[in-house]
């Protein structure tokens, strides 16, 4: 572990979003809300990355350019794991195209980069909870109850490289790097 860190890129939300994201807390029984400072938007996993490689990743993610772009948050739903929700998400809208095409331009960074990039495919969203032991019946109300609304709307004007620590409770980021668009 010592010659490397955990890296992702992801899109950092202003702090009037983050605060309508952890408004919306039902505080249900099994569902831990992610913490407004942890709140963001993932374009890429990279995973263990070693020291050596960090340099040339981070001159290769300078070189990707696209427009600024407007992002709403808007919908509410889950990700579930063996028929249980695990994942509580905010999207953003129908995918804006420069979104897209700063995930691609991103993977292509990586690649340049002599790293494995993110093979999933690319679902926009912000994880706004970790479910552990709620049902999806017990989730459904509150589901519902959000689903096409809107929670605000902000401007990307960049993007971050994060490390990540994973803690018991919940892992820790820091940012590595903030790349203007």
């Amino acid at each position: 572990m010592g010659n490397s860190k955990r890296l992702f890129l992801g899109i950092e939300l202003p702090p009037d979003c983050k605060t309508a994201l952890r408004d919306l807390d039902p505080h249900l029984p099994g569902l831990r809300w992610v913490p407004g400072a942890q709140l963001h938007l993932t374009l890429s996993f990279l995973g263990d990355v070693e020291f050596s490689r960090q340099d040339i990743l981070a001159q290769t993610l300078k070189d990707v350019r696209v427009p600024p772009f407007f992002l709403p948050l808007q919908d509410v739903g889950s990700f579930n794991a063996r028929g249980r929700p695990s994942v509580v998400w905010v999207g953003v809208g129908k995918g804006h195209p420069h979104l897209f095409a700063l995930h691609r331009h991103i993977q292509d960074a990586a690649l340049r980069a002599r790293l494995e990039p993110d093979l999933k495919p690319f679902q926009p969203h912000v994880t706004v909870a970790r479910a552990k032991g709620i049902s999806r019946q017990a989730l459904q109300p509150f589901l519902r109850k959000h689903r096409d609304m809107e929670f605000g709307i902000f401007r990307v004007t960049e993007f971050t490289l994060f490390s990540s620590v994973l803690a018991h409770e919940a892992a820790t980021h820091t940012v590595e790097l903030r790349v203007a668009l």
